[in-house]
């Protein structure tokens, strides 16, 4: 008896034909991708910037960017490679107009008192980590943040962030460096 591997997911395609259909003016196709893509926005850009609310704020801005935006999606990239890209880059907008956000972490982490679970110290350990990670150079934040926090390989970041994979390396290398001194 030989069994056949059937693939029950959506084709390939779907996206394409959906985008498609956003690009020729079909208000209920956009509807429809920003409700399959709002999660992945909102989940990229809170793993950016570590606050709830500027990552809703991001993803709002980048849902009403995403009408005009998909104008420039030529399909060489995935799909969500691009709204990665779009994505981060209303992350650093953001982060350039407002830069409180270190002080927020740092606030939160003092009021942590000493008698935490063994839980809630591995949790607090994991929270300073990515405070740390995200006050790097851009460049080493975003191959840092790409491929060990959304657990990308080292080529989707390259992708994502518009140069080499061995540039990608390069600058995991150098946030490694920076890392075991603040570490």
């Amino acid at each position: 008896m030989r069994f056949v591997d059937l693939d029950v997911s959506e084709p390939a395609d779907a996206t394409d034909n959906l985008i498609a259909q956003v690009k020729a003016g079909d208000t209920r196709a956009f509807e429809r991708l920003i409700s399959e893509h709002y999660r992945f926005i909102y989940k990229t850009a809170f793993r950016w910037l570590g606050h709830k609310s500027d990552a809703e704020d991001v993803t709002q801005s980048v849902c009403m960017r995403l009408a005009d935006a998909i104008a420039s999606f030529d399909g060489r990239s995935k799909f969500t490679s691009w709204l990665y890209r779009v994505t981060l880059n209303a992350v650093r907008d953001l982060q350039r107009k407002n830069r409180r956000q270190i002080e927020q972490i740092e606030a939160v982490s003092s009021m942590v008192s000493e008698d935490l679970a063994p839980d809630q110290e591995d949790q607090l350990r994991v929270n300073d980590i990515w405070r740390v990670v995200r006050q790097l150079p851009e460049k080493q934040r975003d191959a840092v943040l790409l491929v060990f926090g959304e657990q990308l390989s080292q080529a989707e970041a390259a992708e994502i962030m518009g140069c080499k994979e061995v540039t990608v390396s390069w600058h995991i290398h150098n946030a490694r460096k920076s890392l075991k001194g603040r570490l």
